[in-house]
Parts: structure tokens; C-alpha cells; sequence
């Protein structure tokens, strides 16, 4: 999958350290929200209590508009909330800006059809050419959802926050999980199909519910018959023939589906204690396949009957077998879904129980709308009072609109950086300072060279006075690192746009053997090059190329029947007068779009700082 990947280890330094870098600077920025929030709601406190001195509030607590939240909703808001911080601080991993896309995004749609792998490697492609800003923007975007959740649990506030929820948790369903995988081979709920984050999106839209509507047991047994219905899915799947399920160790020695998975889980990094549990499960259902499978199939089947009938005795059970089957599975198969370095969640075994404890208590506690025995807290107020009015009048209301403000400008914090960058085409220069390290400036006289172009014109550093030059060196008949360093020249040159009128893009000819102008056509012709009308190839006699290529410090290896093996790969950035201004190692490494993307980027910026006279 093109752009999914970065040719760089999980732990390099440069970009941990830089995603590090931009999680304290906007760490920074939270913390100033929150002391603004702070001093904010001590200056309406103020407010408050001059107005309760006048009697314009009363004591004692206040439903809001009489109605006492439902213990379901309750239970959803919170629990996702605490669920939403906790995957935020999981994102703060150090391996997240470059282990994301390789170890969880690829994995997962690499299995899936073209048409996935398509729609996946969209966002993928923005993770990998901006990993330090996605990495740190979804720490914070989880973050603020998860405060936003728990601050704000009345009101239109709290709706817009349960719609949050399941906006971001749609996004992470279909670009992070690959739709959950459900279009992929082996999809089983024993690995958490159809995707963890599915289950955060029904809890924002159950927090997004009108707050009357929990006042019947309604929304629970559309809950609990929903999963009813997933469950029995589920065991229809388990059950498919032919999935591998049904094998544990088979007689030619390879081992079933499950225990496969299991063994892979198994070899995470994790707890000694933990990785045996998962060992020891892997040996029994490789001893008992049929047997495991067996009662997955019928428990699955069981409390999915057993919640579509939404009877609150039966349910209950059903609850409670789902709590421990969810818990066993959660232990032993899904290894509790967070190490690793790169875990994002504690997977769908704990959402699952979540939602059906919800699911059981809006069947059977619907709220119970306050009497006239309530002393409410608020006078009530006018239909048209204003925002402001209900903000000094109503400390509940004003308590709410600060809270759920602060955890949406926490949102920001992280988003607004990631959509700056999304919107650019290059990707982020910290990639190929990872690969290649920074520009080094120089204040020196460039070598001078005569030489001839692909057409046999003749060229010189002086004829190119009053140009920035970018410079380096290329071999004709190379099919690696040239090539690659040419198409991000050519790159670097559109991303000048019409300053690339002023700019001209050398190469010199970096074999001892293909030195003539027809080698350096052909290559032209090859790259794409031939129509750039500011690339110049230049060649000249091996004794001129020498000459040049020690001037520049360019060292060029020989093998056996004096055929090139090997040459530094380094551009050179020159300004109008002539002066070096900038050297950078253009080794591609491991190249991939986002690293010769950043490359370009990097080149693009030297080359518009030369011009610029620093």
C-alpha cells in the first residue's frame, strides 16, 4: 500500500523526540485552558452568590428541567469518558508517530479488499507524511472527547458530546480499524469484531439522546436486543466450517485459528505473568480446538437468545455471563489489547460489557421525573433568557458551558495542527531529518566547474550566476539511489512553484564510465526529465569529473572491471553569488513516498532560504 509506512525504526530518536517536543508545547496550551476555565467559573461564582443574596437562586439541588439523569446514560458517559482518556494516554506512546501505520493501520488492511485498502490508505498516507502532528493531535482529540464527556453530563453540552464521540470513533473505525475488518477473512468476536470503537460510537449516540427518552425502558431493550442479534451473528460466524476455528492442533502440526492468534498475542510485550496465562490458554485449545470452539459457539448463541427476549430476569443472567465471558476472553485471547507500545485501546470486550450493564439498567431503571418535592435550585427562568443570564443565574448550566468549552478548546489543540498539515501535499521535513540529518549551512565560495550539458552546451558556475542552484551528483546508468534522488529534485521544483523560475536544478555526472551526453538523455528520458526547463545534467572528460568530484568532496567506488559501485549521495544548495550556503545528505535509505516527500520539503525550504539571502 503506497505512502503507508516511513522507512524508519518505531524508536528514532529525532522523531521521538520531536513528538515529545510538541505534546509538552501543547500540553502547555491545556493547561493555560484550564486556568482559564478556573478562573472563569470562580468570577461566575461570584456572580452566583450575588445574585442567590438577592434571591435570584434558590438552595438545594436542581434536576435539569426536573429530570434526574438515567443510571444507563450515567454509566455510558462516564465509562467512555474514563475509556476515551485512557486510549488518549495509550496515543502519548513513543512509538505511536512511526509504529502506527507499519504495526496497526497496514496490518490491518492488508487483509481486506483492494476497495479498504483504497479508502485505509487515505488517512494512512496522512499519518505517514505528518506522524509527529496525527500522533500528537489524536492524544488530544481523545483526550478533550473523553473531559468533554465527563464535564458536561447535562444538557445540549453533553448531546454535542456524545455526538463528538461518535464522529471521532467513526473515523478511527474506518481509517484505524479498517472497518473494524469486517470485510476480511477470519473476522471472529473473540478478536473483538467488528472493531472496538464501534461500540464507542453507539455510546456517544446513546449520550446524544434527548434526556427524556430514558424515561422509558425504550432505548434498553433496543440495546440489549442489538447485541442479542450480534452475539447470535457472531456464533453463526464462529460456527462457519472451514474458518479454522474448529482445529486446535492439527496432525500435520500446524496449529488452528485461534491458538494461532493466541500465540501471536502471546509474544507481545507484557508482564511475565500475563504472557503465561495466554501461553498456557494457547496450549489448551491447541489440546481441545473442537471443545473451545464448542462453547464459544453455544455461550455466544445463548446469551444472544437470551437478550433479544429483553426480559429483565433473563437478562440478567444474560448480563452476567456476558460480563464473564467478555472478562475471560479479554484476559486469555485479547491479551487485554494495550501492550505492545503500540496498543490504542483496551479492545471490545470491556465496551461490550459496558454497553450491555447500560442496556439493563435503561430497561429496568428508567429515570422518574422529579415531583414537587424537589426544591429546585434554579428560579425558573424566562423561555428567551439569554446564554449570559442563564450563565450567572444557573451555576449547573454555567458549570456545563465551561467545561464542555475547555474540553473542545483541548480538541482544538490537538486538531487544529493536524488539519494544517493534513492540508499540505509534502510531508513533514522531521522525516527525512530522521533519515538524513538537518541541513548543515555553510559560508563558502562553491567550486567552480566548466562542463557541458546533455545537449553538449557548455555550463559553468559562473554562467549560472545570479541563480540558486541545487546541486548534486548523479549516475546515468544507476537504477537505485539515483533515480530516487531525481524524482525528489524534480519534486522540490514544484513545490517552488513560480519560484522555480529562478531556480536551476543541477546534476554532475557521478560515473567514471557513462560519461557521455547520450548517457545522460537517456536518463533524462528515463526520469521524466527531458521537459524540466530548469534541470541541467552535465558530463565532461574523467579527468574534469575527478577534478570536480574531489572539489566537492564526492567519493566514488570502483569494483572489479572499473565499473561504479557506489558514490556519496549529497546536494548542495548554492545562492546567486555563488556561495554554499546549505549541504545535505540525500541518501533515500529505505525510501518510501513519505521519505522522499519530506526530502523534497527539505530541499524545497534550503533552497528558498539561500534565496532569500540567509
Amino acid at each position: 500500500m503506497p505512502g503507508m509506512g516511513n522507512g524508519l525504526k518505531t524508536d528514532d530518536n529525532t522523531v521521538v523526540a520531536a513528538f515529545h517536543s510538541a505534546l509538552l508545547h501543547q500540553g502547555l496550551i491545556v493547561l493555560l485552558i484550564v486556568a482559564v476555565a478556573g478562573v472563569t467559573l470562580n468570577v461566575l461564582r461570584s456572580l452566583q452568590l450575588r445574585a442567590a443574596a438577592a434571591g435570584e437562586i434558590g438552595q438545594g439541588p436542581a434536576p435539569l428541567d426536573g429530570v434526574a439523569e438515567s443510571a444507563a446514560r450515567r454509566l455510558v458517559r462516564i465509562s467512555f469518558g474514563l475509556i476515551w482518556l485512557f486510549d488518549g494516554i495509550l496515543q502519548g506512546q513513543s512509538s505511536m508517530p512511526l509504529g502506527m501505520v507499519p504495526q496497526v493501520i497496514r496490518p490491518s488492511a492488508a487483509v481486506s479488499p483492494t476497495w479498504v485498502q483504497h479508502v485505509v490508505n487515505a488517512g494512512a498516507t496522512v499519518w505517514s507524511y505528518h506522524p509527529v502532528q496525527a500522533a500528537a493531535a489524536t492524544v488530544w482529540i481523545q483526550v478533550g472527547i473523553g473531559l468533554w464527556l465527563l464535564v458536561a453530563p447535562r444538557g445540549r453540552w453533553s448531546q454535542l458530546g456524545g455526538l463528538a464521540s461518535a464522529g471521532w470513533a467513526t473515523v478511527v473505525w474506518v481509517f484505524g480499524e479498517s472497518f473494524g475488518g469486517i470485510f476480511a477473512p477470519g473476522l471472529t468476536w473473540l478478536f473483538g469484531a467488528p472493531g472496538a470503537v464501534v461500540f464507542y460510537a453507539a455510546a456517544g449516540v446513546l449520550t446524544a439522546l434527548p434526556e427524556r427518552a430514558w424515561a422509558t425502558p425504550r432505548p434498553g431493550r433496543i440495546v440489549l436486543r442489538a447485541l442479542g442479534v450480534y452475539f447470535v451473528a457472531m456464533a453463526v460466524l464462529q460456527a462457519w466450517p472451514g474458518r479454522g476455528f474448529w482445529s486446535g492442533l492439527t496432525r500435520s502440526g500446524n496449529v488452528g485459528t485461534l491458538a494461532g492468534m493466541v500465540h501471536a498475542m502471546s509474544r507481545t510485550p507484557q508482564p511475565h505473568v500475563l504472557s503465561s496465562w495466554v501461553g498456557s490458554f494457547e496450549a489448551f485449545d491447541a489440546a481441545h480446538g473442537w471443545g473451545v470452539n464448542l462453547f464459544v459457539v453455544v455461550a455466544l448463541a445463548a446469551v444472544g437468545g437470551a437478550l433479544v427476549s429483553a426480559r429483565p430476569r433473563v437478562t440478567r443472567i444474560a448480563v452476567g455471563a456476558t460480563i464473564a465471558l467478555c472478562l475471560a476472553d479479554w484476559v486469555l485471547v485479547e491479551d487485554f489489547g494495550f501492550f505492545g507500545g503500540v496498543g490504542t485501546d483496551p479492545n471490545s470486550m470491556v465496551p461490550i460489557a459496558l454497553m450491555c450493564v447500560a442496556g439493563y439498567l435503561a430497561l429496568t431503571r428508567p429515570i422518574v421525573v422529579a415531583t414537587a418535592g424537589v426544591v429546585p435550585m434554579v428560579r425558573p427562568s424566562p423561555v428567551a433568557a439569554s446564554w449570559r443570564e442563564r450563565m450567572v443565574t444557573n451555576p449547573g448550566y454555567a458549570l456545563r458551558f465551561i467545561g464542555a468549552l475547555s474540553a473542545i478548546g483541548i480538541v482544538l489543540v490537538g486538531g487544529l495542527p493536524m488539519a494544517v498539515a493534513a492540508a499540505s501535499p509534502n510531508a513533514d521535513p522531521i522525516l527525512a531529518t530522521a533519515v538524513d540529518g538537518a541541513p548543515n549551512a555553510l559560508h563558502s565560495a562553491a567550486p567552480a566547474f566548466s562542463l557541458v550539458d546533455e545537449r553538449d552546451q557548455p555550463v559553468s558556475l559562473s554562467s549560472l550566476r545570479g541563480r540558486t542552484l541545487a546541486l548534486t551528483f548523479l549516475d546515468p546508468v544507476c537504477t537505485s539511489d539515483c533515480p530516487i534522488i531525481a524524482q525528489e529534485f524534480r519534486d522540490a521544483d514544484q513545490m517552488l512553484g513560480a519560484a522555480a523560475t529562478r531556480v536551476d536544478f543541477v546534476a554532475i555526472d557521478a560515473n567514471p564510465r557513462f560519461i557521455s551526453p547520450d548517457d545522460l538523455v537517456a536518463f533524462d528520458d528515463q526520469e521524466n526529465l527531458e521537459h524540466l526547463p530548469n534541470w541541467l545534467y552535465l558530463t565532461g572528460s574523467l579527468p574534469q569529473l575527478e577534478k570536480i568530484w574531489g572539489a566537492y568532496g564526492i567519493v566514488v567506488g570502483y569494483a572489479s572491471g572499473g565499473a561504479m559501485i557506489a558514490h556519496s549521495d549529497t546536494a548542495y544548495v548554492i545562492n546567486r553569488k555563488g556561495g554554499l550556503r546549505y549541504v545535505l545528505n540525500s541518501d533515500p535509505g529505505a525510501a518510501t513516498s513519505a521519505t522522499k516527500s519530506s526530502f523534497a520539503a527539505t530541499l524545497a525550504d534550503a533552497i528558498r532560504s539561500a534565496s532569500n539571502g540567509s
